[in-house]
C-alpha cells in the first residue's frame, strides 16, 4: 500500500507515500478523464514534490456531472427508496470506510499534511460517525398534520431539494466530505462535489467506495478542479438546486452572486472565523495552557474555529504567558507520519507563505514575538508554533483569519471587557470560555456572538450539535437534524373535506 522515498540508509528521514489509485473524475458511476484532457498536480506538503496528476474538471465536466445527478434524481432509485433502504447503503459505505481506514488516513496525511495517527483515530472515525448519524436519520424525515380552518384537512411533505452542489476546503478533506454529503444523501438528494484542488485524493477514493456500497450511479459525482472554473460552474449552474460551501468569505460572496444571477438556488455558507478563547482568573492554568495550545496549533492552525485570539485575565496573565511559551516550544513539528509529531506542514506553498507574511505583519505592527515565527525546516511547508503578545485589536493578526499556527495573546480586566473584546471581529463562528464560575460561563456564553461556544473544553464536536456561524462566518447549519432541512423542500397539501364535522 505504501512506498518509501528518501532512502533512510544515509540517516535521512524516510517519506512514506501511499499508493494512489484514483486520479480521474467520477461521473455517473465511472472514473473518466476530463473533457479537455487536462490534469493538475497535487503536491506533498512534507516535501513539495508532486504526488499525482489529477483530471481537471471544467465547465463541460460539471455539466456532465450535473446531468448525471439530475437524471439520478428525476428518474433514479435513490430519491424513491425508502429511508430504510438509503440508510442501509449509507451504513455499507461507512463499513467500507472502516475497512480502509489506514489507506484513507494515509491519503489525507500525504495530501494535506495531516497527522496519520489522528487521521486514524479522529478524522476518519468522525467521518464514519457523521455518515452513520444521518443514515439513522434517513427514515425519520416527515412532515406534520395541520389544523387548517374551514372544511379542509392539511399536512406538510418534506421532499428532497434535488441536485446539490458541494464545494469543500482542504483542511479536513474526509470530514468535510461527509459533513456535507451525509445529510444530502439522507434527504434523498443527488450531489456534485468539488473537493479542494489541494486535497482531491480521498474524495475520489470515497467515490469508489460509494459504488461498492451500492449507491446508485449518478447519486455521487466528484469533480476535482479549481474554484474559478469548476467551482464557478457549480455555483452558476441552472440545474443545480442548492449549493453548500465551506471556505473563504470572498468566495462565499461569489457563490451568492452566482446564485442570484442564475436560478436563485439556495446557498449555505460556512466562512471561517477568528475565534476568541477567554481565560478567567479562576481557571486552572495548566488546563488553560493545554486547551489554548490545542485550540491554535491542532492541525497546524488550519481550522476554521481555531482559538487564534486568546484573552487572559490580568490576575493570571504573566503565569499563563510563561507556561504557554514553554508549551508551544514543546509542540513537536515534523513528519505527520511520525507518531511522535504534534504538527505537520501547512497544506501547500501558498498557505505557507501566507502565514509567514502574517507573522511579519505582527512584527511590523508592534506585537511582541514570544516564540516561533520561522520556517521549521529547509524542506516542505513547516512553520514553528508562534505566539505574539502585546497584540492590539486593530492589528491584522487580531482581525484576519490567518489559518496557521499563530496565537495572538491579549490581556483583559473585567467580564464586560472580555465580552466586548471577544465580539470585536467580523466573524462569529466559535468561542471558548475557561472558568470555574458558572455565572460567568453562562453570562459570557450568552453574550458572545458565535455559533458554537465551548466551556472548559475546545473542539468538542458531535453530529448531534448544529454547527455554523454568526455575522460574516456565514449562515446555515451543518450537523444535527437542522442540516437535513437545508436539503429539503416543504410542501403544504390542503384537501377539501366538505362533509367534515371538524372545522
Amino acid at each position: 500500500m505504501w512506498s518509501n522515498e528518501g532512502g533512510g540508509c544515509d540517516g535521512k528521514p524516510v517519506v512514506v507515500v501511499p499508493e494512489i489509485k484514483y486520479t480521474k473524475l467520477f461521473i455517473n458511476g465511472e472514473f473518466v478523464d476530463a473533457a479537455s484532457g487536462k490534469t493538475f498536480e497535487t503536491r506533498d506538503p512534507r516535501t513539495g514534490d508532486v504526488l499525482a496528476h489529477i483530471a481537471e474538471a471544467d465547465k463541460a465536466d460539471v455539466d456532465l456531472a450535473v446531468e448525471a445527478a439530475r437524471e439520478a434524481f428525476e428518474h433514479g432509485k435513490w430519491p424513491r427508496m425508502s429511508g430504510y433502504e438509503r440508510s442501509r447503503a449509507m451504513n455499507k459505505l461507512a463499513d467500507l470506510m472502516e475497512q480502509h481506514i489506514e489507506e484513507l488516513a494515509a491519503l489525507d496525511g500525504a495530501d494535506a499534511g495531516k497527522l496519520l495517527l489522528l487521521g486514524k483515530i479522529i478524522d476518519i472515525p468522525s467521518a464514519v460517525q457523521m455518515l452513520r448519524y444521518y443514515a439513522g436519520a434517513a427514515d425519520k424525515i416527515h412532515g406534520e398534520s395541520l389544523r387548517v380552518s374551514g372544511k379542509y384537512q392539511g399536512y406538510t411533505l418534506k421532499e428532497p431539494i434535488g441536485v446539490v452542489g458541494i464545494i469543500i476546503p482542504w483542511n479536513f478533506p474526509s470530514l468535510m466530505f461527509f459533513l456535507k454529503i451525509s445529510p444530502a444523501l439522507a434527504a434523498g438528494c443527488t450531489v456534485v462535489i468539488k473537493p479542494a484542488e489541494q486535497t482531491p485524493l480521498s474524495a475520489l477514493y470515497y467515490a469508489h467506495l460509494a459504488k461498492l456500497a451500492g449507491i446508485p450511479d449518478g447519486v455521487i459525482n466528484v469533480v476535482p478542479g479549481f474554484g474559478p472554473t469548476a467551482g464557478a460552474a457549480i455555483a452558476s449552474h441552472m440545474d443545480v438546486d442548492s449549493v453548500a460551501f465551506t471556505g473563504s468569505g470572498e468566495v462565499g460572496r461569489l457563490i451568492m452572486e452566482a446564485s442570484a444571477r442564475s436560478n436563485l438556488k439556495t446557498v449555505s455558507l460556512e466562512l471561517g472565523g477568528k475565534s476568541p478563547l477567554i481565560i478567567f482568573d479562576d481557571a486552572d492554568v495548566d488546563m488553560a495552557v493545554e486547551l489554548s495550545r490545542l485550540a491554535i496549533f491542532f492541525n497546524k492552525g488550519e481550522v476554521c474555529v481555531a482559538g487564534s485570539r486568546v484573552y487572559v485575565q490580568e490576575g493570571i496573565y504573566d503565569e499563563f504567558v510563561k507556561r504557554a511559551v514553554v508549551a508551544a516550544q514543546n509542540w513537536k513539528v515534523g513528519d505527520p507520519f511520525d507518531i511522535a509529531t504534534n504538527m505537520g506542514p501547512q497544506v501547500d506553498k501558498e498557505q505557507f507563505e501566507r502565514v509567514l507574511r502574517y507573522i511579519e505583519h505582527g512584527k511590523s505592527e508592534g506585537a511582541t514575538l514570544l516564540t516561533g515565527g520561522k520556517p521549521a525546516s529547509d524542506k516542505g511547508y513547516y512553520i514553528e508554533p508562534t505566539i505574539f503578545a502585546d497584540v492590539k485589536e486593530d492589528m491584522k493578526i487580531a482581525q484576519d483569519e490567518i489559518f496557521g499556527p499563530v496565537m495572538s495573546l491579549m490581556k483583559f480586566k473585567t467580564v464586560d471587557e472580555a465580552i466586548e473584546k471577544a465580539n470585536c471581529t467580523k466573524y462569529g463562528l466559535a468561542a471558548g470560555i475557561i472558568t470555574k464560575n458558572l455565572d460567568i460561563a453562562n453570562r459570557v456564553s450568552r453574550s458572545v456572538r458565535a455559533g458554537t461556544v465551548w466551556v472548559n473544553c475546545y473542539f468538542a464536536f458531535d453530529p448531534e450539535a448544529p454547527f455554523g456561524g454568526y455575522k460574516m462566518s456565514g449562515f446555515g447549519r451543518d450537523q444535527g437534524m437542522m442540516a437535513i432541512d437545508k436539503y429539503m423542500q416543504v410542501k403544504s397539501v390542503i384537501t377539501a373535506v366538505p362533509d367534515s364535522p371538524w372545522y
